[in-house]
């Protein structure tokens, strides 16, 4: 009997947004439960069983449950091979991958999650604007260094690795989808912008983007 994915994720949640991504490459069903992180779901009752940091996405496997978008991608990528997210060709190729990701995931994305905004609102006392101007410095220092490594790599093709979009692609497209609502100048990085053109030509991109997904009433 197959097992049931039940995703718990926020609609503009950029970890989230990687998860939703990896699943449609996949063609996998899910169960979708929306936690609203700006009216506070994640501190319902319950929902620190789940994820003791209370953040998203989580993904719960038949009752295997699994925190952090990487882990969770790479758990699916195990469990459902087809469709690979992480090249097979050799070690070195998915270490190029990885590191892609993970210097999104760890380098650009937390220095402008809700948390950090909001203790820089609530305990140092900037506005919006100086908010903003703080997400899109480190955003755009971020896409400089991954531009540069972008230009250099022989691994590039029409996608960060070969013509396949693989978990390096599904760390980019939600952090420049970031990056915009920061309104960061993306004319000084031309193979992101490429590559994310290339990926929101394919439905597993738009069909998972948080602009899909109904407000909340």
């Amino acid at each position: 009997m197959a097992h049931t994915l039940t995703l718990y994720h926020h609609i503009r949640s950029s970890a989230s947004y990687r998860v939703r991504i990896a699943l449609a490459l996949k063609g996998l069903d899910y169960r979708s439960h929306l936690i609203d992180l700006s009216r506070h779901d994640q501190l319902a009752p319950g929902f620190a069983e789940k994820n003791p940091a209370r953040l998203v996405p989580v993904l719960d496997d038949d009752g295997t449950l699994i925190t952090q978008s990487l882990a969770i991608i790479e758990y699916l990528d195990e469990t459902h091979p087809q469709a690979p997210l992480l090249p097979r060709t050799n070690a070195a190729d998915r270490a190029w991958v990885r590191q892609i990701a993970l210097s999104i995931g760890c380098e650009i994305h937390p220095l402008q999650n809700l948390g950090v905004l909001n203790q820089l609102r609530d305990g140092l006392g900037l506005d919006e604007a100086q908010r903003k101007d703080w997400s899109a410095h480190w955003i755009a220092r971020g896409f400089d260094a991954l531009e540069q490594r972008l230009s250099a790599s022989s691994r590039r093709g029409a996608f960060c690795f070969g013509d396949q979009p693989t978990v390096a692609d599904i760390f980019l497209v939600p952090q420049i989808v970031n990056a915009r609502r920061f309104d960061v100048d993306m004319k000084p990085y031309p193979i992101l912008r490429e590559i994310d053109d290339r990926c929101m030509a394919l439905p597993a991109f738009v069909d998972t983007h948080p602009s899909r997904f109904p407000a909340r009433p």
